[in-house]
């Protein structure tokens, strides 16, 4: 297990931490979670060695191999498949050794000896595994051969993220991974995760995401680590008890309650048959008992409206949306009005961001035509906003540009509620945060008083308290709303409906994001949508079902040997589950203990060693059909 205790670590004037103790037992999977700056990184270097406490100690097996997402973009001539590969050093140790054995004119026994080695780590089936892992996470077919210095900076991330889940680990490190993600690279990455069987640290602002992975949660507050059972929800009913107790911030709980609570009647009133809108009801419920939890955010801002509506606010009929002699979506017909509140699901690259960048204007429709209202007002997201603030600029300059004529004070309030207080409006964004970035772009959007709002993956580098924010203000916003976002949070309580965006047509979505999760499922076991043309007409259903069950029949050795693997990773797990709680159970490690304690951990090593054999066999049958269904 992994000990702390007493830990301080200084910067500069500043404690991080000061005297603070965490014990992370065998198996856990924590989500580490804190305001900006409060050192949830300087906790990551500590447990990779790459820094050394001021006082305390740090515990950490001496066996356990530690694995990492590398933040820094890497430039290289390398093939994509081999950076993932590069993940494995063992794998690569043992290629360079009998490389140098089989340029000898006898290498005797110990080439033989390294080709066992190889056998033992599964090396041969190496490739294959990088190659599930960029499929997972959104590459397309021939990626794995372009150079890493082909990708944009947000694909190169996630090249370091199938890195690290490629590297074999007891402990992995986690950083952010979902910020350069779509959706459905999130659900893939939450699916692995899950099934990862070490010691898992993650930073994440993606409540969701947590809610489906964590089993404890370590928040750093006040310089200390605290730490919660169960997962992000847990943790804030259990914060939001904590603060109820405090008397100073009672009443501000209780209007923040009252506020949800309104507004969960004025979305009553329309939401009558709409499955999503049921289930965003479920979740404002929920929300109710946990707005406490934040009542000591530092955002308070709100999406004005503009004061004029038109009826259509934007309207494009017959519409082909592409870019040059390409058209990726067809005959798109769609109008937006005021109360319009839709959320974008679709596969990566299927054309969303296409479609917000035709409805924002910056991208000319191809053919068809396309309408603004005559009060049409647009607020617009995207990550280029960021690249277009001008880093020699305080936010105050930029909103002073925007509107000469606002009074400084005027400024100072607005910016405060976006968390600008003081000089810090004042100061040049060159040396800004991603999340600074992006709160003072939505900032500039908010000060506009749009009425439409167009949100492409707006949650990036926010934290969770930002995020939570930004929810309560789209709720309030009463205009139209747009948004392609990874956070599943936001899309279940900020938007009413679900469009598709695939095959290179946009539909209504019939169901919720679990229908959707399904949809996907489906999508990956039937057809891998990686290499459907995004231009092919969709099949009509009962062509699809007779595809389906043809195929079903063709495969069923495979998908037999596959449901009999999973059942056996499914009791694997479970027992290395069951061994895990007990592990988990202090008492376990008394001296009177000690024999049942190593008779678990042999168990645990051996189930272990039955778990990472059985998944790659897993992978091999997986493989088999992925290649079958192609």
């Amino acid at each position: 297990m992994i000990q702390l205790q007493t830990i301080s670590i200084q910067r500069g004037s500043k404690f991080l931490l000061e005297n603070a103790d965490l014990t992370i037992y065998p198996g856990q999977k924590v989500g580490l979670i804190g305001a900006n700056g409060s050192g949830k990184s300087t906790l990551f270097q500590l447990l990779l060695g790459e820094l050394q406490s001021d006082s305390g100690s740090v515990d950490i097996p001496r066996n356990w191999r530690r694995a990492h997402m590398a933040q820094e973009v890497g430039h290289t001539s390398r093939s994509a498949l081999d950076y993932v590969l590069d993940g494995d050093s063992e794998l690569r140790r043992l290629e360079a050794e009998i490389a140098r054995l089989g340029a000898l004119p006898d290498p005797g026994e110990q080439l033989a000896h390294l080709y066992s080695e190889m056998e033992n780590i599964h090396a041969y089936t190496a490739p294959a595994r990088a190659q599930q892992l960029l499929n997972g996470l959104g590459f397309a077919p021939g990626d794995d051969q372009r150079p890493v210095s082909d990708f944009s900076g947000g694909w190169r991330i996630r090249l370091n993220l199938a890195q690290a889940l490629m590297c074999p680990s007891d402990l992995l490190l986690l950083d952010e991974p979902t910020n350069h993600l779509d959706l459905d690279a999130t659900l893939w990455l939450e699916d692995w995760l899950k099934r990862y069987p070490g010691t898992l640290v993650i930073i994440s602002h993606d409540r969701d995401f947590l809610d489906n992975i964590v089993d404890r949660i370590v928040c750093i507050e006040r310089q200390k680590l605290d730490a919660y059972a169960g997962n992000y929800s847990a943790f804030e009913r259990q914060r939001a008890e904590k603060l109820a107790q405090q008397q100073v911030n009672f009443e501000k709980q209780q209007e923040r309650i009252a506020h949800i609570e309104d507004f969960i009647r004025r979305f009553r009133a329309k939401a009558s048959k709409a499955r999503q809108a049921q289930s965003r009801i479920k979740e404002l419920e929920r929300m109710e008992k946990i707005a406490p939890a934040h009542v000591d955010s530092p955002f308070s801002f709100t999406f004005d409206c503009a004061d004029k509506m038109s009826i259509p606010l934007v309207h494009i009929a017959r519409g082909e949306i592409g870019y040059g002699d390409t058209t990726v979506l067809h005959r798109v017909e769609l109008s937006i009005i005021p109360e319009t509140r839709i959320g974008l699901l679709g596969p990566n690259g299927a054309g969303k961001s296409s479609l917000i960048k035709t409805l924002a204007g910056s991208l000319p429709l191809l053919a068809g035509d396309r309408t603004n209202g005559e009060h049409f007002k647009l607020g617009y997201f995207a990550q280029h906003q960021l690249e277009a603030l001008d880093l020699n600029a305080s936010p105050a300059l930029h909103l002073q540009r925007i509107a000469p004529k606002a009074r400084e004070q005027e400024i100072r309030d607005f910016l405060g509620s976006f968390d600008f207080h003081g000089e810090r409006a004042f100061e040049p964004i060159t040396h800004f945060s991603g999340g600074e970035k992006a709160r003072l772009a939505l900032a500039l959007i908010a000060w506009e008083k749009p009425n439409v709002l167009l949100l492409d993956e707006p949650t990036n580098h926010l934290d969770l308290e930002m995020r939570q924010a930004l929810t309560m203000a789209l709720q309030d916003f009463e205009g139209a709303v747009i948004v392609v976002s990874h956070d599943r949070h936001l899309l279940r309580n900020t938007v009413d409906e679900f469009w598709l965006v695939a095959d290179g047509r946009v539909e209504e979505f019939d169901g919720d994001l679990e229908d959707y999760y399904r949809w996907l499922g489906q999508q990956r076991a039937n057809v891998p949508e990686a290499e459907k043309p995004t231009t092919e007409p969709r099949l009509d259903k009962k062509a699809q079902r007779q595809q389906s069950a043809a195929q079903r029949a063709q495969l069923k050795p495979l998908a037999n040997k596959l449901k009999n693997l999973e059942a056996q990773l499914e009791k694997l797990q479970k027992r290395l589950g069951d061994i895990e709680s007990l592990l988990g159970d202090t008492s376990i490690y008394d001296d009177k203990n000690k024999a049942t304690l190593q008779e678990l951990l042999a168990e645990q090593s051996q189930l272990t060693a039955q778990l990472q054999e059985t998944e790659e066999n897993w992978l091999l049958i997986s493989e088999e059909l992925e290649a079958a269904n192609g």
